[in-house]
């Protein structure tokens, strides 16, 4: 499939505002219903003080880039959580720039030695295309085998979108996989239309219904932390707190560190590091 006829998931500045002035809730007087949900254009644009005209330009893809400023400004008048405003600006091309990629992100030594000291907690590090390409023994024996796979099958999302098994394995699986593409959304964004990210987003979309679907809902946020809860097929529940990392070593390079939630998750996690062959 050529790369032009691939559907195009990434965001425009113009849908972008579209989409969530779609989802602010204005302050209706009692009695009063309103045809359409969200807030209208001229209501935007009187939050965020600027003319009607060019608020409508800018949701049409017309006229120049907003200033700084303004963007701040229209970040409030739609009710932006810290991820919504970031996107808004990567859309509008303002700071942060678009991240480079690195064809062959290389790892630190150091940083594997890292991830070698948790020995009961699983860690891997990711690329801005969620490629894996560095683990601790952990990982392997919780989360799978990286080692035994070929490098071009290590993404963490077409395991999670295409790999049936693994999905059986996540209770909340529709959980996991709205954090993650709304996680890679911004991603996508940091990296440019038509990076690398781009392409394996638009790939995602045209080969995985699920993905397809979670991404037209337009979710965004920032890696933060959670719980992830697994099924193992040797020590059965698992439930592990997540937590993300931007490694300043080498750019564009993030980890995530799985920490057992409880005493049975650690024994559960300890047993399996331990076990004379790790589990696939």
């Amino acid at each position: 499939m050529s790369t032009n006829t691939l559907p195009q998931p990434t965001e425009s500045l113009a849908g972008f505002l579209r989409e969530r002035r779609a989802r602010v809730q204005p302050e209706i007087s009692a009695g009063r219903r309103r045809r359409t949900p969200g807030l209208r254009r001229e209501e935007v644009a009187a939050r965020a003080h600027v003319s009607v005209v060019w608020y409508t330009w800018l949701e049409q893809g017309r006229g120049g880039l907003p200033s700084v400023e303004t963007l701040d400004r229209l970040a409030r008048a739609l009710e932006l959580d810290a991820a919504g405003r970031e996107m808004l600006f990567l859309l509008a091309g303002r700071q942060p720039q678009h991240m480079p990629l690195p064809s062959r992100p290389a790892v630190p030594e150091s940083l594997q030695r890292v991830l070698d000291a948790m020995p009961a907690s699983p860690a891997i590090v990711k690329t801005p295309t969620w490629d894996i390409v560095a683990w601790n023994a952990a990982a392997a024996a919780v989360l799978g085998d990286y080692g035994a796979r070929p490098a071009s099958e290590r993404n963490l999302l077409r395991m999670l979108f295409q790999d049936a098994e693994r999905r059986t394995a996540l209770p909340d699986w529709e959980d996991t996989a709205r954090w993650a593409v709304a996680v890679f959304r911004i991603d996508v964004a940091r990296c440019g239309a038509n990076s690398e990210a781009a392409a394996l987003a638009a790939d995602l979309q045209a080969s995985t219904v699920d993905f397809g679907r979670i991404w037209n809902d337009s979710g965004v946020r920032h890696p933060g932390s959670g719980l992830k809860r697994l099924i193992h097929p040797d020590v059965g529940a698992l439930t592990l707190q997540f937590t993300s990392f931007d490694v300043s070593e080498a750019e564009g390079l993030g980890m995530l560190v799985f920490t057992p939630a409880a005493a049975q998750d650690r024994r559960k996690v300890e047993r399996l590091v331990h076990a004379p062959a790790a589990p696939r």
